[in-house]
């Protein structure tokens, strides 16, 4: 701090300094409010709940196996099945609930237009969730 010199030269400058204590006056402060302040902010309400023990049901929707082979046969389950059965036996899976999951297994040389068509028979009924099913081991 500048406040005097050994020199007997006064000069008429001004003094270069920062005056960092009101800073740290008003930091403390600060500080102090908070820690006072900051156990007030909780709204605890202490309550005695009771105690039970369950488990939750957990329902897993069943799911339908359907497989394409490449020759265009189709299996419901592995039961063979035909296209004109499709739409009333995906309105009758539709009804349940919970819905069941549509698993296609089609065969890498099947044909699209065949995949697209079960696909399109059982989001027409009503089914919401439909998948694949794909082998992660064959990868080429």
């Amino acid at each position: 701090m500048a406040l005097g010199s050994l020199h007997d030269k006064r000069s008429t400058a001004p003094v270069a300094e920062i005056n960092v204590v009101p800073l740290v006056d008003v930091m403390l402060v600060l500080l102090v409010i908070f820690i006072i302040t900051a156990p007030l902010l909780t709204h605890a309400v202490k309550v005695d709940l009771p105690k039970a023990s369950s488990t939750p049901n957990q329902t897993q929707p069943s799911h339908i196996e359907f497989g394409i082979r490449e020759d265009g046969a189709m299996f419901w389950n592995g039961e063979p099945v035909d296209f004109a059965g499709l739409p009333e036996r995906f309105g009758a899976a539709a009804a349940v609930q919970p819905q069941p999951e549509v698993h296609i297994r089609a065969d890498k040389l099947a044909h699209y237009e065949t995949v697209a068509k079960v696909m399109s028979a059982a989001a027409k009924a009503g089914l919401i969730r439909i998948g694949f099913v794909t082998d992660p081991s064959l990868q080429q």
